[in-house]
């Protein structure tokens, strides 16, 4: 492995360390004389009845864990529910655990939420209820707010959204006003109890409300928006029979927003996010001898055009200086044809579509997932360099072929290009770093 190599994937494991959720949990919240201190945020603990915990996302179940380690003895007060990825075992006797469905709900999502709105509503002005929120819980947590929608239509209602080809606020606008748990809607069903939401942010700055489509937070989406988007994208064909003519009879509840008293007693604090992830990776760097440049321009822009633009960017800090490292965080999008079988994901696909511009170049790019997760396949990521397409090339499967398929990690696997960390228990976003020495 090359010496560039070698400091990419040094840097991104030690981002990954860095961004740990039991190490954030233990900076941010603390317990002394029965007080609870989240961030600036107090609670006296002994002045509620009851102490609800509820934990939701592909950081579920870390967090929970985190959390009640914080507590101490506190921690045996605290009832609830946990939603996680499969994998995730119970947290302690007094938790029920579900493991959500993603990218699509399943029958444990439905549980799950059924679940949660039967808890909150029963609590009054004298308990407290804590979120623990992390992405993925858009699809982990689901029930749809008109009342006998099957499984399979919300499931497939969640397909046709993530395919339409909409930018992710355009889908979670719909999401939340199709849904009795997000939008703030959970916070609506806890109210008039005073809660406490802790975020671990798959989001960008600023957009918490977008965050498992904003369970807990004033919507700044509306149902016009709803309405518009579904015309856009033409949603009302693609979308299940009943929920077309939900949106097509325009019969969809306003959410929650901001300044509704629902909101007066609730709280909110950002464990982790993007910018965690990306800090840490450039202390790392900088301590590798590399001149690090962070540009997230290209957040949610197409796999192919975030390509272009950051590695023309690269070649410009080049011309002023040595050893540059470009980091770029946030999410870049590839549109998968329908019946595609390939394997991959979209930092697979945004690294193979970077090989073909640095083919023969000394550059090194890594493009890896912080949930160790990238797609349909069982790699976090991927990383490449100017050698890359000639390698493909003498293994008999060209990478022009690779990203026509949508098929891109057999071919990173069979050159050993992967990087395989398995499920970090954590949801930061993906981190991109392009290196030139």
């Amino acid at each position: 492995m090359s010496l560039a190599r070698e400091d990419a994937l040094d840097i991104f494991l030690h981002a990954l360390r860095a961004t740990r959720v039991d190490a954030a949990m233990e900076r941010s919240v603390r317990t002394m004389d029965r007080v609870l201190q989240i961030d600036r945020h107090s609670f006296q603990l002994s002045r509620y009845g009851r102490l609800i915990l509820i934990a939701i996302g592909k950081a579920g179940g870390t967090m929970a864990d985190a959390f009640l380690r914080r507590v101490g003895d506190e921690a045996l007060r605290f009832e609830g529910i946990v939603v996680a990825p499969e994998g995730a075992g119970p947290v302690s006797q007094q938790f029920r655990v579900y493991c959500g469905g993603h990218p699509s709900p399943n029958a444990a999502s439905v549980a799950a939420a059924m679940d949660i709105l039967e808890t909150l509503r029963s609590l009054t002005a004298n308990d407290l209820v804590l979120f623990l929120v992390s992405g993925g819980g858009s699809a982990m947590v689901e029930q749809f707010l008109m009342p006998g929608i099957s499984l399979e239509d919300i499931a497939a209602t969640h397909k046709v959204l993530v395919e339409s080809g909409a930018p992710i606020a355009a889908i979670n606008a719909v999401r939340k006003h199709l849904s009795a748990v997000k939008g703030g809607r959970l916070a609506e069903a806890a109210a008039p109890a005073e809660q406490m939401t802790i975020f671990v942010s798959d989001v960008p700055e600023g957009e918490l409300d977008a965050l498992s489509s904003g369970p807990t937070m004033p919507d700044r989406s509306t149902v016009e928006d709803v309405y518009r988007i579904a015309e856009e994208y033409r949603l009302v064909e693609a979308v299940p029979g009943v929920v077309g003519e939900m949106l097509r009879g325009q019969m969809l509840a306003e959410t929650p927003k901001a300044g509704d008293g629902i909101f007066e007693r609730s709280r909110w604090s950002v464990l982790l996010d993007s910018v965690s992830l990306e800090e840490a990776a450039a202390v790392r760097a900088t301590e590798l001898g590399w001149q690090v440049e962070i540009d997230n321009r290209c957040d949610d822009w197409s796999a192919d055009r975030a390509a272009s633009y950051l590695l023309e960017r690269l070649q410009v800090l080049r011309q002023w200086r040595a050893r540059i490292c470009l980091l770029s965080a946030g999410e870049v999008t590839v549109q998968v044809p329908a019946g595609s079988v390939g394997r991959g994901g979209r930092n697979q696909h945004f690294a193979l579509l970077c090989s073909e511009a640095i083919a023969g170049s000394e550059v090194t790019v890594l493009s890896a997932g912080s949930d160790g997760i990238d797609g349909n396949s069982p790699a976090a990521g991927a990383m490449v360099d100017g050698l890359t397409v000639a390698r493909a090339v003498e293994g008999g499967y060209g990478v022009r072929d690779a990203l026509a398929a949508h098929d891109s990690y057999w071919l990173l696997a069979k050159l050993g290009d992967t990087i395989v960390t398995g499920p970090t228990g954590n949801n930061l976003r993906d981190l991109r770093i392009l290196l030139a020495p």
